[in-house]
């Protein structure tokens, strides 16, 4: 579920829509949550549909660590790909605002975090990375942790719209982390790994 102060906007051909900020959207602001309407398809169901229902389900969806095919079915699936993304994955099947979204600003992650298939390049920004590849959740892990650190101890402090859709569990594990009881995993152990997984 994505946060209720967004909305989808046409952007350009090549990039098609994306999700914008209607109001500001502070850093450490639960952006995305996985919820029950969310899917989750197995590689084996995948493999059963038709190519035009791969192709869509494939464009709108994510890999989790168990290679498992997550479709949004709200407007979290028009997210777009920034290699300096204002959102990030946690490994708590939740995003966060990395920093401070102005209102009229489009909502983005970096795809490296999101298991995808196939190396593809993206539009230049100014940076050294131009593909996202397959891999990039080990090569970029670390930068990603410290930017979810810096924004984690702030969730406490602002009101969450999707506070209420999140599953006990994942409350009470936030909760430990911000208290100092329990120390917070790292965004790595979002890979998936087709070699270790049965």
């Amino acid at each position: 579920m994505i946060h209720p102060k967004t909305e989808v906007r046409y952007i350009d051909e090549e990039k098609g829509y994306g999700l914008f900020a209607t109001r500001p959207i502070p850093q450490g602001t639960i952006t995305w949550i996985l919820d029950k309407l969310d899917r989750e398809i197995e590689p084996s169901e995948m493999e059963r549909y038709d190519e035009q229902y791969q192709e869509i389900l494939l464009k709108y969806s994510y890999r989790n660590n168990k290679g498992n095919y997550i479709f949004c079915w709200d407007n979290g699936r028009y997210i777009n790909h920034s290699f300096n993304s204002n959102c990030c994955l946690t490994p708590y099947n939740f995003e966060i605002a990395v920093r401070d979204i102005e209102a009229g600003e489009e909502l983005t992650d970096d795809y490296g975090y999101l298991n995808i298939i196939e190396p593809f390049a993206a539009r230049p920004e100014g940076q050294t990375r131009t593909v996202v590849y397959p891999d990039d959740l080990l090569r970029y892990a670390e930068l990603w942790d410290t930017k979810i650190a810096a924004a984690f101890p702030r969730i406490l402090q602002l009101e969450q719209a999707l506070w209420k859709f999140l599953p006990q569990e994942t409350l009470d594990t936030a909760v430990a982390i911000l208290k100092g009881k329990q120390e917070m995993l790292s965004i790595r152990t979002c890979f998936y790994d087709k070699d270790s997984v049965n």
